[in-house]
């Protein structure tokens, strides 16, 4: 027996957002692992506008792919010196988003919080970002990558008394 999309859906009403997001799209059978790096100083958070790739033009955080028998923490920190040129410590966990892109992947996103007090962002690899700016917390710019949209809609608050 055969279940339609409709069956799914009443099942599952997660599964009829992704039937949605993936008509006409090949869904990649994969789904990774990214970390996602919230640096804030001076009440300020660090991103980096996107190039290439998923999530073209949107604004995200340092981070990137977990790699095989990598801790949370070290894939943090290579992700961070990789992408910015600096130097973090106590990378903190913070919370996870299920992201499903329209380009057709699926990624479950790791947060950490990590502290950086000095330094400022270079741009290590011009193929993926345009350019790193310190934003105030409460002046995000948009639009946003979707993992730090779907972190921001789960209630988590960017300050410097809960992220330093």
């Amino acid at each position: 027996m055969q279940l339609s999309d409709k069956f799914w859906a009443d099942a599952c009403p997660q599964l009829e957002c992704n039937l949605n997001i993936t008509k006409g799209t090949i869904m990649e059978k994969t789904v990774r692992v990214g970390v996602g790096v919230i640096l804030v100083r001076d009440n300020k958070i660090l991103l980096g506008e996107r190039i290439g790739s998923h999530g073209e033009n949107t604004w995200a955080t340092p981070g990137g792919h977990l790699e095989v028998g990598e801790s949370i923490e070290a894939c943090a920190i290579r992700e961070v010196l990789e992408e910015t040129g600096l130097k973090i410590s106590n990378p903190t966990k913070v919370g996870f988003t299920n992201d499903i892109f329209a380009e057709g992947k699926h990624y479950i996103t790791l947060f950490v919080q990590a502290q950086c007090e000095t330094g400022e962002a270079s741009i290590m690899e011009p193929n993926k970002c345009k350019s790193w700016q310190w934003f105030p917390v409460d002046q995000l710019p948009q639009p946003l990558f979707l993992s730090m949209q779907n972190l921001l809609q789960d209630g988590v608050e960017f300050n410097a008394s809960t992220l330093n």
